[in-house]
């Protein structure tokens, strides 16, 4: 259980912080506390009471330094009189005890937090002030109308895109039956995890731990699938590990199938945009108004990218009215794709490229749209 009392936590600020500080001599409710601490990925400080001065636990800080306060409800008292901050949490385990709700007020605490009922909140707020959590990525999924569209080339030059601007870009491939991502980048052997090894993951996924576990291709960091029999990963541990993703900022791109199973839905619901590609040929029309009605039912922000040539009749707005979706704009065609990616070079590398201009476009575009930097 967990209770709000009034304050809103401490602005959490970019890149990793020291981890939280915790007050009691309970033995048990420490132990439980340092668990849940290492599933967070956070090293604590444990004091007793009230810290003498920040300068008494060195550069990490102290009382009112610590990124989180955890209080254990034996040490409320010790710690009355503390200067107020925001981020701190008394901790117990008496769900009947009336009382903790007034100790809770007296140390201005924050929140009130029951054990064990509470333990994955509070590992995730653990999570949160150890990591610094800011404005969360631009996350973008691209989706074929029909198959050959030509979406995980527009997904690959995307991250290649956003990664060349100086963004942190991270490229998933949630495609298993795709042929892997990183074979289209030219990095099959490079040294990294791939989606079968996140299969087992629950609850809370490291950000940082997560980025630096994959393969690093083109100066982005890419999650795709293995060649092993491995083809489904379940639907939290996508939910997990995009969340974890999405957390590092920056920009995410994600190549999707054009079949909605559970595991799919879970990405569909952390976009922000999703860019359907179009052939603009009238069958593969018919087949992405299918595909649109069905990713439509979970992303509200769905957008054709429509792809020529043009069959008689057809342009990019015409396209789009059939289909009744905004015009991303239309993905142009690049002579000597086949030759750069047979020649290890990925879609959108050059700089002045067709492809490589329509990306950056698009990020320039979706960037203002959300009122800031990735």
């Amino acid at each position: 259980m967990t209770g709000t009392i009034t304050h809103d936590p401490p602005p959490a600020a970019g890149g990793r912080q020291s981890g939280p500080l915790i007050v009691t001599e309970d033995t048990a409710l420490l132990d439980d506390l340092l668990r849940l601490c290492a599933a967070a990925g956070a090293t604590p400080e444990v004091h007793h009471s009230v810290p003498s001065a920040p300068a008494a636990s060195g550069p990490r800080g102290g009382w009112e330094s610590a990124p989180l306060v955890l209080v254990g409800d034996d040490a409320a008292r010790r710690v009355h009189g503390a200067v107020r901050r925001r981020g701190v949490v008394l901790v117990g385990r008496d769900q009947d005890d009336s009382g903790v709700w007034q100790r809770a007020v007296e140390i201005g605490a924050d929140h009130v937090l029951m054990l064990p009922d509470g333990e994955q909140w509070l590992i995730d707020r653990i999570a949160d002030v150890t990591e610094g959590v800011g404005r969360p990525a631009l996350t973008v999924g691209v989706i074929g109308g029909r198959g050959g569209a030509g979406a995980s080339t527009l997904a690959c030059a995307l991250a290649v895109s956003a990664a060349r601007e100086g963004l942190r870009s991270l490229l998933v491939d949630a495609d298993p039956l795709g042929g892997g991502l990183d074979v289209l980048l030219g990095g099959e052997t490079a040294e990294g995890l791939r989606w079968p090894a996140f299969a087992a993951s629950r609850g809370r996924v490291g950000g940082g731990a997560l980025e630096e576990s994959l393969p690093e291709l083109h100066s982005l960091r890419v999650l795709s699938w293995d060649r092993g029999d491995c083809v489904t990963v379940p639907p939290q541990a996508v939910r997990a590990v995009l969340a974890a993703a999405r957390r590092r900022g920056g920009t995410v791109v994600v190549d999707l199938p054009r079949r909605i199973d559970d595991g799919v839905a879970e990405v569909l619901a952390q976009l922000d945009v999703g860019l359907l590609v179009v052939p603009a040929e009238l069958r593969a029309v018919a087949a992405a108004g299918r595909v649109a009605a069905a990713v439509g039912m979970v992303l509200r922000d769905l957008r054709v990218a429509v792809r020529g040539p043009y069959a008689s009749g057809l342009d990019d707005r015409e396209v789009a009215r059939l289909l009744g979706l905004p015009l991303a704009g239309e993905v142009p065609v690049e002579s000597g794709l086949l030759r750069a990616t047979e020649a290890r070079r990925p879609p959108g590398a050059s700089a002045r490229g067709p492809l490589a201009r329509f990306c950056g476009e698009f990020w320039e575009r979706a960037l203002a749209e959300t009122g800031g930097d990735a």
